[in-house]
């Protein structure tokens, strides 16, 4: 009689390898407590890109830009945050495929036009493109295939492509509540 379990026990221990093979975080990447990437997922960032305590991204995101995304952030699946001018597109003699990026250029890497600030809980929705080189405050929401290519301010809600302001989160005073409530500690 064959021993099955012994077998797919390793058959499960393969599997869970394979996946977990299957995401990135590159060296650059300084990731607090409670960090969650989910699978066939990437990010790095060509200098320095610090992600916040009890984040949450989704699967099948690719963030690849220097910055900071703060704590308490969810990332829907599917989210790409990428650098607006991460590529040298005026190199004259040299395919598009072939020019000066921003992993291999500390003069592009360090272009402010590819950084990223993403405040504390903060929600970006499934599908959205956010493009570097911008500020998404504390609390705001991105909507589902969103395109944000300006700042987001502080608990505002966009959406479109062109990402536009399509409502807020909060009144003023629930804002004040909720910020009360999370300085609390009770937003964990």
């Amino acid at each position: 009689m064959k021993n099955h379990s012994a077998r797919s026990s390793s058959l499960t221990s393969w599997f869970w390898l394979l996946l977990k093979s299957r995401l990135f975080l590159s060296k650059t990447v300084q990731t607090g407590q409670n960090f969650h990437l989910g699978l066939f997922s990437y990010v790095s960032a060509a200098d320095k890109l610090v992600i916040g305590d009890d984040v949450y991204i989704g699967k099948f995101c690719s963030i690849q830009c220097n910055g900071s995304i703060g704590s308490g952030v969810l990332i829907a699946n599917s989210v790409g945050i990428v650098g607006r001018k991460d590529h040298d597109l005026r190199e004259i003699g040299v395919w598009i495929r072939n020019a000066t990026w921003v992993g291999n250029s500390t003069r592009l890497a360090r272009d402010t036009e590819n950084w990223i600030s993403i405040g504390d809980d903060v929600w970006i929705g499934f599908g959205a493109v956010v493009l570097s080189g911008i500020q998404i405050g504390r609390g705001a929401i991105v909507a589902a295939g969103a395109v944000v290519t300006r700042d987001v301010a502080p608990y505002e809600i966009v959406g479109g492509n062109p990402a536009r302001p399509i409502g807020t989160r909060f009144s003023p005073a629930e804002i004040e509540i909720h910020e009360c409530a999370l300085s609390a500690g009770r937003g964990k």
